[in-house]
């Protein structure tokens, strides 16, 4: 068996640039520890030189590096390409003690796929097999990738995932669009199914997953190992919590949980130094998706985002 640490039917808190920062991450790992998995936003390798250790537990969290619970559970994520620094940065993971590094082949962001980034690398699959090898000749824990089903189209979808397969990386998870489709439409489950008869390492699915009904079927029809949640799991950071819990989310029990969660959201940002404004505006940029099952969830969000205090956020629960 592989280095893939997950116990089947596990939960994943995708990582998500610009939100799951040190601070988010202790937010949902206090408050929902039934999610199996949290993720860093990715780190960029760099080009011109290396990053001193110092910057490489930063990016993971100090504070995460000092809770071994949460600590073994995140996932440490990078963004890389030709010519970075990557085997000076993965060692530098491995050295700081993680135990498992994900690669992101997923990122449709036309300046990463400019440099020969995230999901470009899909479509240059000579490349795509050298910076895989460089990893896992010098990472020796887990090693899994984060991959779309291709760049323009989906021709290559088995080529990579059985070269990924052949290269060690143990485990990928799929979001299932190529990377032209960025987040249009509904990700295709399908190739998820196809996947999981194509390899033999653990194969796990995400994309347009909203709730505890949609895992139910995405699990059984898929077959998949495991399941990671984005969009969904900012929507519902306590989805994890009504899966594993047989919970109901229903109108009452959801502004409970979000006054909980902007509560304690809160008092995790009293811990940087910020200005108050800028608390604020962290609080807001999570709040995307968290109204919109709510009856009046468009004049609830209004309100919090128009709101210049954190009491005046708060009066939406009065």
């Amino acid at each position: 068996m592989n280095n893939f640490p997950l116990k089947p039917n596990s939960l994943m808190f995708a990582p998500m640039e610009g939100i799951t920062d040190e601070y988010y991450r202790n937010v949902v790992g206090m408050l929902y520890p039934e999610w199996d998995t949290y993720s860093c936003d990715f780190l960029r390798v760099p080009t011109p030189s290396t990053y001193p250790i110092k910057h490489i537990r930063k990016h993971l969290g100090e504070s995460i590096l000092n809770n071994s619970e949460l600590f073994n559970k995140t996932i440490y994520q990078i963004l890389t390409s030709p010519n970075a620094h990557t085997v000076e940065t993965v060692r530098s993971i491995e050295m700081i003690g993680s135990h498992w590094l994900d690669l992101n082949l997923g990122c449709p962001s036309k300046t990463v796929c400019k440099n020969q980034g995230g999901s470009f690398l899909l479509s240059d699959l000579p490349l795509l097999k050298s910076i895989i090898k460089e990893i896992r000749n010098n990472f020796s824990k887990t090693f899994t990738c984060k991959i779309r089903v291709g760049y323009r189209d989906d021709k290559s979808f088995i080529d990579i995932l059985k070269l990924l397969e052949d290269e060690g990386v143990d485990a990928i998870t799929i979001h299932a669009r190529t990377r032209d489709e960025l987040y249009k439409g509904v990700a295709k489950w399908d190739y998820v199914k196809t996947a999981v008869k194509a390899v033999s390492i653990p194969i796990i699915g995400n994309g347009d997953i909203w709730n505890t009904e949609d895992i139910k079927r995405y699990y059984e029809y898929t077959e998949c190992h495991s399941i990671m949640l984005a969009r969904s799991a900012l929507k519902t950071p306590w989805l994890a919590k009504l899966y594993k819990k047989d919970l109901i989310d229903n109108e009452e029990s959801r502004m409970f949980e979000l006054e909980n969660y902007f509560i304690h959201f809160y008092q995790e940002t009293l811990k940087q130094d910020l200005p108050e404004e800028s608390r604020i505006k962290r609080l807001k940029s999570v709040c995307r998706y968290l109204f919109d099952d709510l009856p009046n969830g468009i004049a609830i969000k209004k309100h919090f985002l128009l709101s210049k205090s954190f009491e005046d956020q708060m009066k939406i629960f009065k």
